[in-house]
Protein backbone atom coordinates (compact mmCIF):
# COMPACT_ATOMS: atom_id res chain seq x y z
CA UNK A 1 0.00 0.00 0.00
CA UNK A 2 1.30 3.40 -0.87
CA UNK A 3 0.83 6.08 1.46
CA UNK A 4 -0.92 9.50 0.37
CA UNK A 5 2.36 11.56 1.10
CA UNK A 6 4.20 10.01 -1.35
CA UNK A 7 1.45 9.76 -3.84
CA UNK A 8 1.43 13.40 -3.45
CA UNK A 9 5.24 13.88 -4.25
CA UNK A 10 5.21 11.80 -6.85
CA UNK A 11 1.72 13.85 -8.40
CA UNK A 12 4.48 17.11 -7.62
CA UNK A 13 7.53 15.91 -9.57
CA UNK A 14 5.94 15.05 -12.96
CA UNK A 15 5.50 17.58 -15.42
CA UNK A 16 2.62 19.76 -14.67
CA UNK A 17 1.68 18.47 -18.32
CA UNK A 18 1.39 15.09 -17.62
CA UNK A 19 -0.94 15.38 -14.60
CA UNK A 20 -2.87 17.58 -16.34
CA UNK A 21 -3.53 14.73 -18.77
CA UNK A 22 -3.30 11.87 -15.68
CA UNK A 23 -6.83 14.09 -14.33
CA UNK A 24 -8.44 13.87 -18.09
CA UNK A 25 -8.22 17.84 -18.10
CA UNK A 26 -6.04 18.16 -21.31
CA UNK A 27 -7.80 16.16 -24.35
CA UNK A 28 -5.17 16.79 -27.21
CA UNK A 29 -2.23 19.39 -27.60
CA UNK A 30 0.67 19.07 -30.40
CA UNK A 31 4.48 19.43 -29.63
CA UNK A 32 4.29 17.96 -26.42
CA UNK A 33 7.89 19.59 -25.39
CA UNK A 34 7.53 23.20 -26.55
CA UNK A 35 4.30 22.83 -24.42
CA UNK A 36 5.83 21.18 -21.35
CA UNK A 37 9.36 24.02 -21.56
CA UNK A 38 6.28 26.86 -21.55
CA UNK A 39 4.96 25.72 -18.71
CA UNK A 40 7.67 25.09 -16.83
CA UNK A 41 7.92 29.12 -16.23
CA UNK A 42 4.99 30.65 -14.49
CA UNK A 43 1.91 31.78 -16.87
CA UNK A 44 -0.86 33.64 -16.80
CA UNK A 45 -3.88 31.65 -17.44
CA UNK A 46 -8.03 33.17 -17.31
CA UNK A 47 -10.95 31.40 -17.81
CA UNK A 48 -14.05 33.19 -18.29
CA UNK A 49 -17.73 33.02 -16.22
CA UNK A 50 -20.73 34.38 -17.20
CA UNK A 51 -23.03 36.20 -14.82
CA UNK A 52 -26.34 34.59 -16.02
CA UNK A 53 -26.70 33.98 -12.12
CA UNK A 54 -25.65 35.11 -8.92
CA UNK A 55 -23.89 32.07 -7.95
CA UNK A 56 -21.75 29.59 -8.98
CA UNK A 57 -22.94 26.34 -9.96
CA UNK A 58 -21.39 22.68 -11.07
CA UNK A 59 -20.84 23.74 -14.31
CA UNK A 60 -18.43 25.81 -13.31
CA UNK A 61 -16.25 23.42 -11.27
CA UNK A 62 -14.05 21.78 -14.12
CA UNK A 63 -12.98 25.31 -14.76
CA UNK A 64 -12.58 26.39 -11.09
CA UNK A 65 -10.33 23.42 -10.19
CA UNK A 66 -8.66 23.74 -13.59
CA UNK A 67 -7.67 27.57 -12.32
CA UNK A 68 -6.63 25.64 -8.99
CA UNK A 69 -4.56 23.20 -10.46
CA UNK A 70 -2.65 25.91 -12.87
CA UNK A 71 -1.88 27.95 -9.85
CA UNK A 72 -0.24 25.12 -7.77
CA UNK A 73 1.57 24.80 -10.43
CA UNK A 74 3.05 28.09 -9.86
CA UNK A 75 0.65 30.08 -12.57
CA UNK A 76 -1.41 33.33 -12.06
CA UNK A 77 -5.09 32.56 -12.83
CA UNK A 78 -7.30 35.58 -13.99
CA UNK A 79 -11.19 34.95 -13.10
CA UNK A 80 -12.34 36.73 -16.25
CA UNK A 81 -16.32 37.92 -15.27
CA UNK A 82 -18.26 38.97 -18.08
CA UNK A 83 -20.13 41.81 -16.63
CA UNK A 84 -20.64 43.50 -20.44
CA UNK A 85 -21.18 40.38 -22.22
CA UNK A 86 -23.97 39.45 -20.08
CA UNK A 87 -26.21 42.14 -20.60
CA UNK A 88 -26.20 41.18 -24.39
CA UNK A 89 -27.55 38.07 -24.40
CA UNK A 90 -26.24 34.78 -24.67
CA UNK A 91 -24.38 33.95 -28.63
CA UNK A 92 -23.79 30.49 -28.20
CA UNK A 93 -25.67 29.24 -30.66
CA UNK A 94 -28.69 27.92 -28.49
CA UNK A 95 -32.13 27.67 -29.96
CA UNK A 96 -33.28 29.86 -27.33
CA UNK A 97 -31.65 32.90 -26.12
CA UNK A 98 -31.59 34.09 -22.34
CA UNK A 99 -33.69 36.35 -20.93
CA UNK A 100 -31.51 39.93 -20.89
CA UNK A 101 -30.89 40.63 -17.42
CA UNK A 102 -30.92 44.75 -16.14
CA UNK A 103 -27.44 46.25 -16.04
CA UNK A 104 -28.47 46.03 -12.13
CA UNK A 105 -29.12 42.55 -11.52
CA UNK A 106 -25.69 41.85 -14.04
CA UNK A 107 -23.48 43.97 -11.63
CA UNK A 108 -24.74 42.00 -8.81
CA UNK A 109 -24.40 39.30 -10.27
CA UNK A 110 -20.96 39.73 -10.87
CA UNK A 111 -19.92 41.27 -7.61
CA UNK A 112 -21.45 37.65 -6.15
CA UNK A 113 -19.65 35.34 -8.46
CA UNK A 114 -16.38 37.65 -7.94
CA UNK A 115 -16.83 36.82 -3.71
CA UNK A 116 -17.39 33.25 -4.95
CA UNK A 117 -14.57 33.15 -6.61
CA UNK A 118 -12.08 34.83 -4.26
CA UNK A 119 -13.07 32.09 -1.88
CA UNK A 120 -12.71 28.96 -3.94
CA UNK A 121 -9.22 30.32 -4.88
CA UNK A 122 -5.71 31.82 -3.67
CA UNK A 123 -5.39 35.02 -3.38
CA UNK A 124 -2.46 36.05 -2.09
CA UNK A 125 1.12 35.80 -3.21
CA UNK A 126 2.31 36.72 -6.54
CA UNK A 127 0.16 33.62 -7.95
CA UNK A 128 -2.92 35.38 -6.39
CA UNK A 129 -5.88 34.76 -8.67
CA UNK A 130 -7.31 38.37 -9.60
CA UNK A 131 -10.26 38.53 -10.61
CA UNK A 132 -11.80 40.92 -13.29
CA UNK A 133 -14.75 42.42 -14.95
CA UNK A 134 -14.84 43.03 -18.53
CA UNK A 135 -17.91 45.68 -17.79
CA UNK A 136 -14.20 47.43 -16.56
CA UNK A 137 -12.49 48.06 -20.01
CA UNK A 138 -15.57 47.53 -22.68
CA UNK A 139 -18.02 49.97 -20.68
Amino acid sequence: MVSSASCQSNVQNQPFIDELKARELLYQQTADEPLIEHLSQSRVVYCGFDPSGDSLHVGHLLLVMLLRRFQQAGHRPIALVGGATGLIGDPSGKSQERNLLSAEQVAHNVEQLKAQLGTLLDTAGPQGVKVVNNLDWIG
